[in-house]
């Protein structure tokens, strides 16, 4: 009996909520609605700039949301079809006049000089930004430009007390900036192509008081950039131009990662690092380029430190420079996970250097190194008698995986078994692993600079 009251109360309910559904009632079957506005003002700000204009008219419910979630505003001066929820910047001034802020992200892509500069000092002066969270602003990239467009002087100015993320590219900076701009709760900077004075980098940098993560990627600098902050702890770096490039270490208590994404052997960088001692992840680096990182300026108990504390560790390499990767190994001996890329520009025809010296072991193969991972990995002969070393001389490894682009079928992997010596490998407990795969480290490192929840940067599984 109670069993046919409960049917009949869910059929009476169900039949007014198709009634009120039918008479124009569109929240009464809409769950999302019902949420509090808190919820719904969240979702909105998350939404593409369009679709969260749109909102209001989904509903009387939803009509007075907008106004009241943080501001997602995107703007993009041209219309490429993966952008087409931006707005243009014609929209700008109209949606900031409506919106009384804060706003969540502000992205203007594609800035054009001239007549668009006067209107983004004034949008960036309004009420509706004035508590920024997010900001995405770079100009129009033009690649036979020699010179770039200034940084509009109120970027920096408006919303430095509220920032969280910043990524500022294609643009001059300013030659000086107020000694009181601080960004009390900025964690992730990321500088593109810009151009900027050693002086002012410092000074910018001092004004982060909670910088977690800094990405530099192709930085013009009158005089080397310096970094010293109590709180980073992760630092991308890359630069390829051709030009002279330094950037200096002085002192980072918590750095745990510094990623240099295609540093090789053309490079005219050059990186010192005088005090790291949390640095755990390293890479990747050539043994070309590790001739410019320079380690030796630190005081001997901070060498020491840092250099031991590296667990992981990136290397791009030919497979005939054997002894170059043997003594950038020397210098990180509690080293327990080493990947390894081969480089196309390395002569398959050379040979391999001198092998092995038992007398002048390497202190992580004999006592530290677990793993060993080979990217783009091939199968030729050089490939095959750079990884049979580490087969045959790493006493605790646990696992050495292939990862290259080939049919891993049961035969190959047998050949490859025998090619390698693996029934006289060092270490009994090592397992082998061949996955078809061709994943390039220098590809995808850069962006997990600010993704500091990875404990590993360098593994494929975060592709």
């Amino acid at each position: 009996m109670k069993k046919k009251e409960a049917a009949g109360e869910r059929s009476k309910s169900s039949g007014i909520t198709r009634k009120r559904a039918r008479s124009g009632d569109v929240t009464a079957a809409d769950l999302i609605s019902r949420q509090p506005d808190a919820i719904l003002c969240t979702i909105i700000s998350l939404l593409p700039t369009k679709d969260g204009g749109r909102t209001p008219a989904l509903s009387r419910r939803w009509r007075h949301l907008w106004r009241s979630a943080p501001l997602n505003l995107e703007v993009i001066t041209s219309l490429p079809v993966f952008l087409r929820h931006a707005v243009p910047p014609s929209a700008v001034s109209k949606i900031i006049s409506l919106h009384p802020g804060p706003a969540r992200r502000f992205s203007f892509l594609f800035l054009r000089a001239g007549d668009l500069y006067a209107q983004v000092e004034s949008w960036f002066d309004s009420r509706a930004l004035c508590n920024l969270e997010e900001l995405d602003i770079g100009y129009e990239y033009l690649s036979a430009r020699k010179t770039s467009y200034p940084l509009p002087q109120s970027v920096l100015r408006s919303s430095s007390s509220t920032l969280l993320v910043a990524k500022i590219s294609y643009c001059d900076f300013p030659k000086i900036i107020a000694p009181s701009m601080n960004f009390p709760l900025l964690k992730e900077l990321s500088l593109r192509y810009v151009s900027i004075r050693g002086d002012v980098f410092h000074g910018l940098l001092s004004g982060c008081h909670a910088l977690e993560s800094l990405y530099m990627l192709q930085v013009q600098a009158a005089g080397c950039l310096r970094v010293s902050s109590p709180t980073i702890r992760s630092i991308g770096f890359r630069d390829n131009s051709g030009e002279k490039a330094e950037l200096v270490i002085e002192d980072a208590p918590r750095l745990e990662r510094l990623l240099l994404p295609y540093c090789h052997r053309d490079d005219c960088v050059t990186i010192q690092v005088i005090s790291a001692p949390k640095l755990v992840i390293l890479g990747p680096l050539s043994p070309d380029f590790c001739k410019l990182l320079d380690l030796q300026e630190m005081n001997p108990v901070s060498l020491a430190n840092s250099i031991c504390t590296v667990k992981v560790l990136a290397l791009g390499c030919s497979n005939h420079q054997l002894n170059a990767v043997l003594d950038i190994l020397r210098m990180f001996p509690c080293l327990e996970k080493l990947y390894v890329t081969s480089h196309s520009h390395g002569s398959m025809l050379e040979q391999n250097e001198d092998q092995y010296d038992p007398p002048y072991p390497v202190e992580c193969l004999e006592t530290h190194l677990k793993e060993v991972v080979f990217k783009l990995f091939i199968g030729y002969e050089q490939q095959v008698n750079f990884a049979r070393f580490f087969v045959l001389n790493a006493k605790v490894l646990n696992k050495i995986e292939f990862q290259g682009c080939g049919d891993y079928n049961n035969e190959m992997v047998a050949r490859q078994h025998r090619l390698l010596q693996v029934e006289n490998r060092a270490s009994r407990d090592a397992h082998f692993e061949f996955r078809n795969i061709y994943f390039c480290i220098d590809e995808h490192v850069e962006k997990h600079v600010h993704n500091l929840s990875l404990a590993d940067p360098f593994s494929d599984s975060h592709r």
